[in-house]
């Protein structure tokens, strides 16, 4: 039974925030619209920049709460808890706030979901460049669904991924955050983790908006000055994509400055290109203190109600993760007449209407019945998604036919400092590298098996030594002896290099952990050197979060693996890819480089951006392309046809291969369809991914793949900064990489 107009359920959302936004007062309108950190205040160390500063002082849970909240932070991702702890925590909480505020609105609770959720003892999976790898949307959206089925289980109402920011320097730490350097890759895959997060009741947000992986010299927060081409025709497609097709309901601001306007305070690019242009209307919620970071860390607002103004002007509604500049001295400024109301109720109301579509004002919503505290967050349904991503993430660089190894050596030497170290399957955002450092005593929270252990039960019949050689970071070669003896002794190597994920410089890769190059971290090139000038054939595998620079290794090693942070089952993958259990399918997200100083650079370049011919001294040719993977079989190409030789700018065409297994082993081929503007007014990249599709085949098994192509793929922003179809001859390219 219904006591408000707000809580008839036969009303729609955007009606019945309205109804209830007609009750508020101000001091209630500014509660919605930012959130509270319970718990925050007691955490020691940092998960997102700056905490320790701005937990100081954080007003009680319960004062905060008076005049109702908006939403809810990381009650399951800031101190570990069981699921049935943070169930009942979530309960607790929402029970007070309902019990405190006049209106007894519950809050949106909101975590982190870029590897899983990321809470104690919840599946890890593997991080988005290993996503991309596998080229496959339909696993993506089902590993989302499932993330999103778990966190809804226990009270979650929102997800703060996926990350669409492209890749423009390898060097940025977040890369292993991201789906790689290809705009229209990382449209697809993003577009399908939201449409599965959102499909098990939990919106998603997209981040970071727009242009933080493009910042100079690839250094976390810096300033980014691209130009107005490259943001719509590299940057911005992944976020409309998202928004388009994906029906996401959340965006969040990225932290940078985009030729001298901070993202928090952009009207054009919250409002304008994202609202007014693509028809958003879900809410933006501000990266953790970003409003703040107007006033510190930009100078652009005298204090944090000019920030909060500001903020809110551009279109961010909701102020993450507590309500530090949407409080008591904006207000202020609106009973001073410095600052509308109406953009207050503007932003109220989609909150509200982002509430009531998600059960949160309806009148039998109870904490209670919100919430299940017998929830496996760690199921065998996940580890069978965990695994199938992971053993499709994993790329096949080389192999001179030492791969397979298969009969099994006698003797392995598995040698790194990644071998034995199961963290280093885990993205910086897995809760045992974002966490748990500061509970050491708690372990991992789950099991994950190291290289080492998986290689040992996969090759039961051979001996596997395991010598770290060297740390991931540090400059320490006191164990080289060690491992280049164990090498010699064996009769195939196995070097595992790579990074070990953290937080603001606490690791090689992940949030504030930049590189200055693309050498491997610490002393790992020096060693895979040595190794290298051993009899010994050398497999050398890389685990990290971003392509290094291979080039001084290039055709010594027997063969070359790459697997981005492949998650909890990744030893497992990786294992039966060496051994020849799995065959290899992955393919590059992002093409390795061939000199370490060769930054920033992308395949998606104008033929300026390409090979030098005399012209530089400096050649960023690639040492493996976009898209590039090798098999344990062989797949031919023939018969592609184009059905038409012209289409209107608003026609279709339908673009056909015949693709065949050649070789004598099932395996599962990645054709990819690449377009080239031959001639146009401005300039073009020298090709470009137009799709892609993952074909499945047994030996001597054929299938004709079609791509049915739209004139839009063509488009681009013109000499007028105008979205354009340009009539004129395209190249049309199908293969197996850039």
């Amino acid at each position: 039974m219904t006591t408000h107009d707000w809580q008839d359920t036969s009303a729609s959302a955007r009606q019945r925030a309205r109804a209830l936004l007609a009750e508020l007062t101000l001091e209630e309108k500014l509660a919605q619209l930012g959130g509270a950190w319970p718990g925050n205040e007691t955490v020691e160390g940092n998960v997102a920049p700056m905490q320790d500063v701005f937990s100081r002082g954080a007003v009680p849970f319960d004062d905060r709460a008076e005049h109702g909240l908006g939403h809810l932070t990381r009650v399951f991702g800031t101190a570990p808890v069981s699921a049935a702890e943070g169930a009942r925590r979530m309960v607790e909480l929402q029970r007070r706030l309902v019990g405190t505020s006049r209106f007894g609105i519950p809050a949106l609770a909101h975590e982190e979901c870029l590897t899983g959720f990321t809470t104690y003892g919840a599946t890890v999976y593997p991080a988005p460049p290993a996503w991309a790898a596998t080229f496959d949307p339909d696993l993506v959206e089902r590993m989302a669904a499932a993330i999103g089925t778990d966190m809804r289980a226990v009270g979650v109402h929102q997800g703060l991924a996926p990350v669409l920011d492209v890749v423009r320097d390898h060097r940025w730490g977040r890369v292993e955050e991201t789906l790689g350097e290809d705009p229209y890759l990382v449209g697809t895959l993003g577009t399908a983790y939201v449409r599965g997060l959102q499909s098990a009741g939990v919106h998603a947000t997209l981040k970071h908006f727009a242009g933080y992986a493009a910042s100079r010299a690839a250094r976390n927060h810096a300033p980014v000055s691209i130009g107005p081409r490259e943001l719509r025709d590299v940057v911005l497609p992944p976020f409309e994509m998202a928004v388009r097709e994906g029906g996401a309901w959340s965006v969040m601001n990225a932290y940078v400055d985009l030729d001298g306007v901070p993202a928090a305070a952009d009207r054009a690019l919250l409002t304008g290109i994202l609202r007014d242009e693509w028809g958003f209307d879900g809410t933006v919620v501000s990266d953790y203190w970003a409003i703040a970071f107007l006033v510190t860390m930009h100078r652009v607002a005298e204090d944090v109600g000019h920030a909060g103004a500001l903020a809110l002007a551009a279109g961010i509604d909701v102020e993450l993760p507590d309500g530090l500049c949407y409080g008591t001295e904006l207000a202020d400024l609106i009973a001073d007449g410095r600052v509308d109301e109406k953009l207050v109720d503007r932003a109220v109301s989609r909150l509200l209407t982002q509430k009531a579509e998600l059960g949160l004002l309806d009148p039998d919503w109870t904490p209670e019945g919100a919430v299940d505290e017998t929830v496996e967050l760690d199921s065998p349904r996940n580890r069978e998604l965990a695994g199938a991503l992971a053993r499709r993430s994993v790329v096949l660089l080389d192999n001179d036919g030492t791969l397979p190894l298969a009969p099994a050596p006698a003797r392995v030497a598995l040698v790194g400092p990644c071998a034995d170290d199961p963290l280093a399957f885990l993205g910086c955002y897995s809760y045992p590298n974002h966490v748990l450092p500061r509970h050491p005593d708690l372990g991992l929270g789950l099991d994950v098996a190291s290289l080492a252990e998986a290689l040992r039960a996969e090759l039961s019949h051979s001996e596997v030594t395991v010598s770290p050689g060297c740390p991931v970071r540090e400059p320490d070669t006191s164990g080289f002896a060690a491992a280049l003896a164990e090498a010699r002794a064996a009769d195939v190597c196995v070097a595992v290099v790579g990074d070990r994920a953290g937080m603001f410089g606490e690791g090689t890769s992940g949030e504030g952990c930049d590189a200055g190059d693309l050498r491997l971290p610490g002393a790992q090139d020096e060693l895979l050197s040595a190794l290298l000038e051993l009899d010994t054939p050398v497999v050398v595998v890389v685990v990290s979060g971003r392509p290094y620079a291979l080039g001084a290794h290039a055709g010594r090693a027997a063969a070359v693996v790459q697997a981005f942070m492949p998650g909890v089952e990744g030893g497992a993958a990786l294992a039966g890819v060496l051994s020849g259990r799995v065959v290899p399918s992955g393919r590059l997200p992002m093409q390795v480089p061939r000199d370490p100083g060769g930054q920033p650079t992308t395949y998606l370049h104008p033929p300026l951006g390409g090979d030098s011919e005399g012209i530089s001294n400096l050649d960023p040719t690639p040492l493996y392309p976009f898209g590039h993977g090798l098999s344990y079989t062989e797949f031919a190409y023939d018969e592609l046809a184009v059905d038409a030789t012209a289409i209107p700018t608003d026609g279709r065409v339908e673009i056909t291969v015949r693709v065949t297994n050649t070789g004598d082993r099932a395996g599962s081929e990645v054709v990819q369809l690449y377009l080239r503007d031959e001639y146009a007014q401005v300039t073009r990249p020298v090709r470009q991914l137009a799709g892609f599709a993952r074909v499945d085949l047994d030996p001597g098994q054929r299938a004709r793949v079609s791509f049915s192509l739209h004139a839009d793929r063509t488009a681009f922003t013109g000499a007028d900064l105008r979205r354009v179809v340009e009539p004129g001859a395209i190249g049309v390219f199908v293969g197996r990489s850039a």
